[in-house]
């Protein structure tokens, strides 16, 4: 790039990768073809979106600062398959998306898993993401049962995902330097468990329960949302799921068969 972008904006979260080796690193992991779409979220000073536009037919990128909007768009105007967007990744219509879209994305540190949670709503319309993440989160991610950071987020997205850690991001990598070192991950939406909203949201409440007072048996803290010990003693009957166990024991496999079990609550 000729000129350099607009300084970061602290308030939004505004951390910009700046090594090349790395940039080319998370473009290999998305393993991106010459006929696919891909949509960016944050492009920033817009040095991914660039390496994007190279390897892909068509690339969206949203951007929530006008600033880099404008400079994106006078940048790299020589990328005809670039449309650069104004939008709020906590607000953009991800089902939308083209279908079997390739979702690649530096989240902010304090926004990354709300914004996780609406692209795994759009599950239909994406095929995979490649994100940048704050490193603790993208341990979570990957976690396994029994393990201190298998929790909420680690059983939702692997319901719905394949996940893959690729490689860890030294804070240094970053202009400004952030506070705590990243994470790429990797999420194959799973074609098998393709899920209407009431289903998903169903599944969550489930997990956010058994969650919910971690330290509690499964039965405890099912008692407390509100299930009754006659639905649990059913699923524990058709499942064979003790329910003496604790939440991070289960894999989530297990998490599903209850969720099929239990009625709305």
């Amino acid at each position: 790039m000729a000129n350099l972008p607009p300084s970061p904006r602290k308030r939004l979260g505004q951390h910009f990768l700046i090594d090349p080796n790395l940039l080319r690193k998370i473009v290999s992991l998305a393993d991106i073809q010459p006929t696919d779409s891909v949509c960016e979220i944050g492009p920033g000073g817009g040095a991914l979106t660039g390496l994007l536009c190279q390897s892909a037919q068509r690339v969206l990128a949203l951007e929530v600062d006008p600033r880099m909007v404008e400079f994106l768009k006078t940048e790299l105007a020589e990328y005809t398959n670039l449309n650069v967007q104004e939008q709020d990744a906590l607000k953009y219509p991800f089902d939308q998306l083209s279908p079997s879209t390739i979702v690649v994305a530096n989240l902010p540190y304090n926004i990354s898993t709300p914004i996780m949670f609406r692209l795994l709503e759009a599950q239909q319309n994406i095929t995979r993401m490649v994100l940048t993440i704050q490193l603790e989160v993208a341990q979570r991610l990957v976690a396994k049962p029994s393990t201190k950071d298998y929790g909420v987020l680690s059983v939702m997205v692997q319901h719905l995902a394949d996940v893959k850690f690729g490689f860890k991001v030294s804070r240094k990598c970053f202009r400004p330097v952030p506070d705590v070192d990243s994470g790429v991950v990797r999420l194959d939406i799973r074609q098998d468990a393709q899920e209407n909203r009431e289903d998903l949201a169903h599944f969550q409440r489930t997990v956010r329960a058994a969650f919910g007072q971690r330290r509690k048996t499964l039965q405890n803290a099912f008692r407390s949302a509100g299930l009754s010990d006659q639905s649990l003693q059913q699923a524990e009957h058709v499942t064979g799921i003790s329910l003496t166990r604790r939440a991070e024991t289960l894999s989530v496999q297990e998490f599903r068969n209850l969720s099929r079990t239990f009625p709305s609550f």
